[in-house]
């Protein structure tokens, strides 16, 4: 039997779990998996920052010795202690026991759902500063910020054009090459930009606007609606694209390599019932793709939900993170690899991360 038949409706044992089913009670096409194990921590570090965004794994091969783990949690906040929007500085971790401690804090504020973790031992998160003249959240030019292993700041990207508002990314790495995937929220862009990685030092080869075209429109709740999220399959050399405000998932062709844009690309997954403003988005080891619902459009329908569905546009499953204020749900995270598969997500009204570990039973 495969791991992929034991990993199928991640969404969907999830919401098992929730329910409280007793351990090996859930079947699915002839696999039966334990009741999942959770840990939530709290995201607030000690100056007080709140709504987390931003949520990755540390991945393996990450060198030991750092202030950071393989396995680690890495969030971060884009709100200050009075949650003023786009003004947070900070990046937190997690232990897989779900311990929190501050990793970096960032002299540029506004820390977005853009961050990742390279093998190597660095650590880049994007920003879009929001001011207030007159009392209105007025979002500015961002970057992104790439700090080592012990959070310390070593390189700071800008460009007006390619890297105007980094929102989301998503990283193939390769060890000693990467390639990032950057959602600008502003101008309605995908950026592709190639590195390359040493111990000590990362080097940005080229950047490539590889998508465009994406609805970005300021949000009186959200600030600023754009596209978000982003996941790259590397066997297919597609990167699915959250596309907030027009409400849909788009999939971006020859994504690793292509030397132009692809304008949207083309939509695998529009489904005007279950998606309610998509967010953060993952690629389950299954082929499936959850995405966070933000609810800042097409509003109605259940609230906060984490969706599950197929590349064909097919939908899996569905699960509530909060009953409470819309908007809790923004950045999702999947990891495969040191140890089982592992699903992380933030929510932002309460400023809170939850792992799940998702442990199969042989």
């Amino acid at each position: 039997m495969t791991q992929k038949l034991h990993f199928t409706l991640i969404l969907a044992l999830i919401s098992v779990e929730s329910a409280g089913v007793a351990q090996g009670q859930f079947l699915r096409n002839n696999s039966i998996l334990d009741s999942l194990q959770s840990i939530t921590a709290s995201t607030i570090p000690p100056n007080g920052d709140l709504n987390p965004y931003g949520v990755a794994f540390v991945p393996a091969g990450f060198p030991a010795g750092a202030n950071i783990a393989a396995g680690d949690v890495l969030v971060a906040n884009f709100n200050n202690s009075s949650n003023a929007q786009g003004t947070g500085t900070t990046i937190v971790s997690i232990t897989p026991t779900g311990q929190q401690a501050l990793f970096a804090t960032s002299p540029l504020i506004g820390l977005s759902t853009a961050l990742g973790a390279l093998s190597r031992g660095f650590v880049i998160v994007g920003n879009l500063p929001v001011t207030y003249p007159g009392g209105v959240a007025t979002p500015q030019q961002g970057s992104l910020q790439i700090f080592n292993r012990n959070g310390t700041l070593v390189a700071t990207l800008n460009d007006p054009n390619l890297l105007d508002s980094p929102w989301d990314l998503t990283i193939n790495d390769q060890g000693s090459r990467a390639q990032v995937f950057v959602s600008n929220v502003l101008s309605g862009t995908v950026t592709r930009l190639n590195l390359s990685v040493s111990s000590n030092q990362v080097t940005v080869v080229s950047k490539t606007r590889i998508g465009s075209g994406y609805t970005h429109e300021p949000n009186a709740a959200a600030v600023v609606v754009g596209p978000t999220g982003l996941a790259f399959d590397p066997f297919h050399d597609t990167l699915y694209v959250a596309s907030t405000g027009d409400n849909k998932i788009f999939a971006i062709g020859d994504a690793g390599q292509r030397n132009n844009s692809a304008d949207l690309g083309y939509v695998v997954f529009a489904d005007q019932t279950h998606l309610h403003g998509p967010l953060g988005l993952a690629l389950a080891p299954n082929g499936n793709l959850i995405t966070a619902n933000g609810d800042a459009v097409n509003a109605g329908g259940t609230q906060n939900e984490l969706v599950e569905f197929t590349p064909q546009g097919y939908l899996v499953a569905q699960y509530q993170m909060d009953s409470g204020a819309p908007g809790s749900a923004f950045g999702v995270a999947l990891t495969s690899f040191p140890g089982p598969i592992r699903l992380a997500t933030v929510d932002d009204n309460l400023s809170t991360v939850t792992v799940w570990n998702l442990t199969p039973a042989f």
